[in-house]
């Protein structure tokens, strides 16, 4: 598994700032929904992770493209006209990712805890990166989280989708039972299986930070 100790340093934004986060947040939310509501995978998963912008990709960053650099620099091209948050230490990709999992989360109707559960998992599992490799432990693990291709995750496409491996994983999430008296890392480790339980309880208030970051939530409220 694949993770990162950097410490999340937040650039100051005004309220106006916050206010056209959420608005950015609820049209990935709203992309979301179509996309669960539909049976078309590939192309349309990664035009799921082009509503940051409302728009499509630029051309060449379909689903036959959707790994590697040319996706990532046209994510982050898309982060960065839209305004997300600068966030120190972190990219316009992985914040527009960190984005992703939190509207997946919302779209389901889940917590803000839980939503920050998602961003800690992935930032544990592969810094908030679209991985197109895994490690010496899943050496097909592949995406934000890591997912095997074990048959429970998808196909490769959706593995490879910040939308929609977010939504497998948050759908995993509410079959865990007792989740909100469970610590996170627990409830992270009752999803992906990690080898440490406690792998993922160094980027929880990082997670935390971050969402309060991008929803303009209080961290306590988060916590809670």
């Amino acid at each position: 598994m694949i993770g990162r100790g950097a410490v999340v340093v937040v650039v100051g934004a005004g309220i106006g700032g916050v206010a056209a986060i959420g608005a950015r947040i609820a049209a990935i939310e709203q992309r979301v929904q179509s996309l669960q509501a539909s049976s078309t995978t590939g192309a349309a998963g990664t035009t799921g992770v082009a509503g940051l912008a409302g728009a499509s990709l630029p051309a060449g960053t379909g689903a036959a493209s959707a790994t590697g650099t040319t996706f990532a620099t046209a994510l982050a091209d898309q982060v960065a006209a839209q305004g997300l948050p600068a966030v120190g230490g972190l990219s316009s990709e992985q914040v527009g990712n960190a984005a992703a999992v939190v509207a997946a989360g919302r779209a389901k109707g889940l917590s803000l805890r839980d939503q920050a559960i998602g961003v800690m998992t992935a930032l544990g599992e592969s810094s908030l990166r679209v991985l197109d490799r895994g490690d010496v432990a899943g050496p097909d693990s592949r995406g934000l989280f890591q997912q095997r291709d074990n048959g429970a995750w998808g196909t490769y496409a959706d593995r490879m989708d910040p939308t929609r491996s977010a939504t497998s994983f948050f759908t995993a999430l509410e079959r865990v039972d007792g989740r909100e008296a469970m610590t996170p890392t627990a409830v992270a480790h009752a999803v992906q299986r990690n080898a440490d339980p406690q792998h993922y309880q160094r980027y929880w208030d990082e997670a935390v930070t971050l969402v309060s970051r991008l929803t303009g939530a209080p961290a306590a409220s988060i916590r809670a």
